[in-house]
């Protein structure tokens, strides 16, 4: 079930991003509490988001091609540091009571141009630490582990917001990047042969893009994530509305409605590595991907606590099982010299469309309120995965 973590190597990456993921999520919950608690704004709240996102989708391809030429070890490294500093320094601007909703969105973007670069690297690595006969047991690993960090960093963060402070979650995360940086300094990676990194920059960057652009398959699922992230996953930064205004449970109850996402998450993924490699992902695809959206629909009209987090255990499992079978296909499909600049695309859409389905999400928000809001967003994937169910059958025979 668990094959890719008997290599070293993986098992030492995994278990350091895990930690630091914990973190990651710690923060992200007590940043937006913090948020919402300075300026009680909707709107502020998807602007944090956009601000934190926009940079992926402006420099992600880029980074994609960086991780095609350089190496990938060294990128992370930097990455992952820089991730550190940063979150330092919100927990200090916070525990002097020096913090302002500038500065977060000053931090929030700062943060977004450094995972431009990461994202794409984390992601093409993982082949190079399992080669492709372990690449879905990885993939699936790896959204285990993201999961059970968003099952576990919120509730921790319910917690710990009333228990040490916000400056406090801050402070966790930024030492959690401890573990995958001292991982990354343990293992080696096979990058492979690197490219002369000459000035054919953009000549690369358009490579990459005419591969893309030329295979419908790959095209079709890389849409299929970019509409997912521009719609479907902006309710996420809503929860601390839904939270305390909708279903009046306060920060401890926000924590569980994330907690409760990430579970469903779980599950998905310890599922997707026990079943391996398996035929007509396709068809797993569309599926789950329809679950979502109608599952959104659902926690939009929901007004009772209970009800919410079934259709958020829904929502995340299905979500996951749709964006790892995607990460796997991608990464099968496509080949090495490209993977790369094709994983920067995934996280282009993934990522780099959330900031405008945040500022989007939070400006409705303001207008219609949050409940109509993520309404519409599910109306939209549903009959959006619905047309490309009709339309390219042979989605489902992959």
């Amino acid at each position: 079930m668990f094959s890719a973590l008997k290599i070293k190597n993986f098992r030492l990456y995994w278990l350091g991003m895990f930690i630091s993921l914990i973190g990651t999520w710690v923060q992200y919950v007590a940043q937006s509490w913090l948020v919402f608690q300075l300026t009680n704004s909707v709107f502020l709240l998807g602007l944090v988001g956009f601000l934190g996102s926009i940079p992926v989708f402006l420099f992600s391809l880029f980074g994609g091609v960086a991780a095609d030429r350089m190496n990938k070890k060294n990128i992370l490294l930097f990455t992952q540091s820089t991730f550190m500093l940063l979150a330092f320094l919100l927990a200090l601007l916070t525990q002097m009571k020096l913090i302002t909703p500038a500065q977060i969105m000053l931090l929030a973007l700062l943060n977004g141009i450094v995972m431009a670069f990461d994202a794409p690297a984390r992601q093409a690595v993982i082949a190079d630490l399992v080669g492709k006969q372990h690449l879905l047991n990885a993939v699936a690993l790896n959204s285990a582990a993201f999961n059970s960090a968003r099952v576990i960093g919120p509730a921790l963060a319910g917690i710990l917001i009333a228990g040490i402070g916000m400056s406090g979650c801050f402070y966790i995360n930024g030492i959690s990047f401890l573990a995958v940086i001292i991982a990354l300094l343990l293992i080696n990676i096979n990058n492979g042969p690197r490219r002369d990194t000459g000035n054919f920059l953009l000549k690369d960057l358009s490579d990459g893009l005419k591969f893309i652009k030329d295979n419908r398959i790959i095209l079709i699922l890389i849409s299929m994530v970019g509409i997912t992230s521009l719609f479907g996953i902006s309710y996420v930064i809503l929860m601390p509305v839904f939270a305390n205004d909708v279903l009046n449970v306060g920060e401890k109850g926000l924590g569980l409605l994330m907690s409760s996402t990430g579970f469903g998450a779980l599950i998905a993924a310890l599922i997707l590595a026990r079943l391996g490699d398996f035929k007509y992902k396709g068809k797993l695809l569309i599926s789950s991907s329809i679950i979502f959206s109608i599952s959104l629909v659902l926690f939009s009209l929901s007004k009772t606590y209970f009800i919410s987090l079934i259709a958020l255990i829904l929502i995340g499992g299905a979500s996951v099982t749709a964006t790892g079978l995607i990460n796997t296909l991608l990464q099968t499909l496509v080949p090495d010299e490209f993977r790369g600049r094709a994983m920067s695309a995934f996280m282009l859409t993934f990522a780099g469309f959330m900031p405008f389905g945040n500022l989007l999400a939070g400006s409705l928000a303001h207008i219609w309120g949050v409940s109509i809001t993520v309404l519409i967003s599910g109306i939209i994937c549903t009959v959006f995965f619905i047309i490309i169910n009709i339309l390219y059958p042979d989605i489902r025979n992959i």
